[in-house]
């Protein structure tokens, strides 16, 4: 583990933005600019556009075929990006789903999900469950998926769960949360206690973006604020990793701690003096390739081999 990384990736995200209140349209392209500085395992991976539940997605594929060349089958990543629900894309996220696929031998999906302030509270949920309906109505065994997301989506792989347990679909096999906002009550102690330490987010930020994605909903509803309103009860084991130096760092603690109390057997990965979803710095921080090792691992173990998913068409 190198102080000298950890020290780098805090001044690139420190670097000085605009004077004044972004447009979403700006907040949108400086996300976009900031993540294609991220490294994409491009020699391992093999990427196509396509559609699932009715919404774009992008399909990325071990560059050796699913299973990494084996012939004992394989499962699927229905993977979630991040953005505050407000910005982001698949190709944003390529970074953390290049390296799931490549580690894991697992293919995944990444969703585009409809994004707010045109699409608020709960037009991302709507999509996702679309989309995991979409896995199961094509034969996919639920044994076989795993939920996987980062900061927004990492909320989404669990609500996307609450909604689906509500509709009587089983569930995926794992969930998988990078740095996940769950708590749109904005409530936990990290949110003043890791303010200025965070080099990404504050409090101000937060409830701005906030404020477009509930566009008046109740923050505390069950599908918003998971940490602290929802009953998690039957969902499936838990993968949660965050950095120390967030503001959202209680988003997660306080998930891990529901989730146990309600039976649900998750593992809580804190790592030390890392910002807001570190894991995208995969070949440039230590941490962040140990992380997604310890991540793939878990998927591999989770995850349930029945054959080739097939490949949806909508």
């Amino acid at each position: 583990m190198s102080r000298e990384q950890r020290i780098r990736v805090d001044g690139i995200l420190r670097q000085p933005g605009p004077d004044g209140p972004r447009s979403v349209e700006e907040i949108r392209a400086g996300f976009r600019e900031l993540m294609a500085r991220m490294i994409v395992p491009h020699d391992r991976i093999r990427t196509a556009p396509t559609t699932l539940g009715g919404r774009p997605a992008l399909r990325v594929e071990p560059a050796a075929g699913p299973g990494g060349g084996t012939d004992d089958g394989t499962g699927t990543i229905l993977y979630f990006h991040g953005g505050g629900w407000v910005f982001g894309s698949p190709e944003t996220a390529l970074s953390l789903t290049g390296h799931l696929v490549a580690r894991t031998g697992l293919p995944a999906y990444s969703l585009d999900y409809r994004l707010a302030p045109e699409h608020p509270f709960p037009a991302a949920i709507e999509d996702t469950l679309a989309a995991y309906r979409a896995l199961l109505d094509r034969g996919a065994a639920p044994s076989a998926i795993a939920f996987a997301g980062d900061s927004a989506g990492g909320g989404l792989t669990v609500t996307t769960c609450l909604a689906a347990r509500d509709a009587g679909l089983p569930l995926p096999a794992a969930v998988l949360a990078f740095s996940p906002g769950t708590d749109a009550t904005r409530t936990g102690e990290s949110m003043e206690t890791k303010e200025g330490i965070d080099p990404i987010f504050t409090r101000a930020a937060l409830e701005h973006t906030g404020a477009l994605y509930l566009a008046g909903a109740d923050p505390r509803h069950p599908l918003l604020s998971p940490a602290v309103h929802a009953d998690l009860t039957g969902l499936p084991p838990m993968l949660i990793q965050v950095g120390a130096n967030e503001v959202l760092l209680d988003d997660s603690t306080r998930l891990a701690a529901r989730a146990s109390a309600a039976g649900v057997d998750v593992i809580l990965d804190v790592t030390a003096d890392v910002p807001h979803v570190f894991q995208s710095f995969a070949g440039v921080l230590d941490e962040a390739d140990e992380a997604l090792d310890r991540a793939a691992l878990f998927l591999r173990q989770r995850v349930r081999a029945t054959g080739a998913v097939p490949t949806p068409a909508g």
